[in-house]
This record gives structure tokens, C-alpha cells and sequence, in this order.
């Protein structure tokens, strides 16, 4: 059986907001002696996630 996969889109902004907060995180579980593994894996993942580019299309609701 396959393992289901997430999809997520990001700016850089948010891409950056989203790796400190990571940071953050780890530094709060190093200072309390925890684990950080999965932490590790996860900035690794969001540091290295592939761009694509792609078209967004907003819709006004205003004009009905």
C-alpha cells in the first residue's frame, strides 16, 4: 500500500517564517534535554522542498 503524501504551498516569506519557528521549536526541546529528531527531519524537508511555479487565479465575489 502506498504511504499517503501532504502537499503544501508556501511563499519564501512564509517558507522562512515557517523554518524559524522550526528553529525556535528546537532550541525549546534542546534547553528542556528532549529529543529534536523529528524536528531535524522536518527543517531538512522544508529547506529542501522543491519550487514549482504556478498560477493562481482569484476569483472577486464582489461582482454577482
Amino acid at each position: 500500500m502506498k504511504e499517503e503524501r501532504f502537499y503544501l504551498v508556501f511563499d519564501s516569506n512564509e517558507q522562512g517564517i515557517l523554518l524559524r519557528s522550526l528553529c525556535d521549536e528546537k532550541n525549546a526541546q534542546l534547553e528542556k534535554g528532549k529529543a529534536t529528531d523529528g524536528i531535524d527531519e522536518l527543517i531538512v524537508k522544508v529547506g529542501k522542498a522543491p519550487t514549482r511555479s504556478m498560477k493562481v487565479i482569484t476569483r472577486d465575489d464582489t461582482a454577482r
